[in-house]
């Protein structure tokens, strides 16, 4: 999604409304969890004043997940509020440590921003509503196996088994 810094600026102190499909499936060969993603709905507006440019836009898709317990494809739609600030002065200095970023030359690329915005919305886990998914999913394998919360009551490991006889003689003695 790439915009004319000459356009940008001809608005004026009117803002420039925008609306578009924008393909980031590159970010599902980056190392993340995204396993695909469709084009993104981008809308929203340019406002400029003076070299500064602002972007109040929102980002709308679906990206599928895998499910944290079974690994099936989970569907996770996003909406994303974005504010993204560039500066087009050649006296802009990027080191200087704002989030106003640079522009390079007469076109401004919106893209690399919508990508970042998708990426920081990616969450930590996600997991299936599928009922029928969870039934099937493993609970046991090779050395291990899933626990509730109500499975862990009391449940000793045979290895220490000799230990909790050692805290049952020490609380009778503390009892006395």
């Amino acid at each position: 999604m790439k915009f004319s810094i000459q356009k940008l600026k001809s608005t004026g102190s009117e803002p420039l409304r925008f609306e578009d499909y924008v393909d980031i499936s590159e970010v599902e060969e980056m190392n993340n969890d995204i396993r695909h993603i469709d084009p993104v709905l981008v809308k929203g507006f340019a406002t400029t004043q003076g070299n500064e440019i602002t972007f109040h836009f929102s980002i709308e898709g679906t990206m599928i997940l895998p499910c944290a317990r079974t690994l099936v494809d989970v569907k996770y739609p996003f909406n994303i509020d974005a504010l993204e600030v560039f500066s087009a002065s050649p006296y802009y200095n990027e080191e200087d440590g704002s989030e106003i970023h640079p522009v390079n030359g007469e076109m401004l690329d919106l893209t690399p921003y919508i990508k970042e915005n998708v990426l920081l919305e990616v969450p930590f886990r996600v997991f299936s509503e599928d009922k029928e998914v969870q039934e099937n999913a493993l609970t046991e394998g090779d050395g291990w196996e899933v626990q509730s919360e109500d499975s862990k009551v009391d449940k000793i490991d045979p290895r220490l088994q000799k230990l909790q006889s050692l805290l049952k003689d020490n609380d009778e003695e503390e009892n006395r």
